[in-house]
């Protein structure tokens, strides 16, 4: 049985802002709703403490590719959709892991 994690990152920029705070407040929205909407886990990985960027992620596991990317793609296009930044770096990578993991009995 193969296993499909997908990881999609995004840096977002924000030149604009005034503070931390006001940036803050233009992403952290957009990434409650995508976790709320879509089954991915999503955090804040990089630029925190920059006004003018962030760097977001967003991670989904499944046990097929098409869905896997599915979920990828409405994710990205709810991310260029949904807020007041500007979407101008991607990475994406879908990894396979291939194996099944022993029964408890076998272990």
């Amino acid at each position: 049985m193969k296993t499909y994690v997908g990881v999609f990152t995004a840096r977002l920029e924000t030149p604009w802002v005034g503070s931390l705070k006001e940036k803050r407040a233009v992403i952290r929205p957009v990434m409650e709703r995508i976790k709320a909407r879509f089954p991915v886990s999503a955090a804040r990985v990089a630029g925190l403490n920059e006004h003018a960027w962030e760097q977001v992620g967003f991670s989904v596991v499944g046990g097929d590719a098409e869905w896997v990317n599915g979920v990828l793609d409405a994710v990205e296009r709810f991310l260029y959709a949904a807020g007041e930044y500007r979407v101008v770096v991607l990475a994406r990578e879908v990894l396979v892991f291939d194996g099944t993991l022993p029964a408890a009995s076998e272990r």
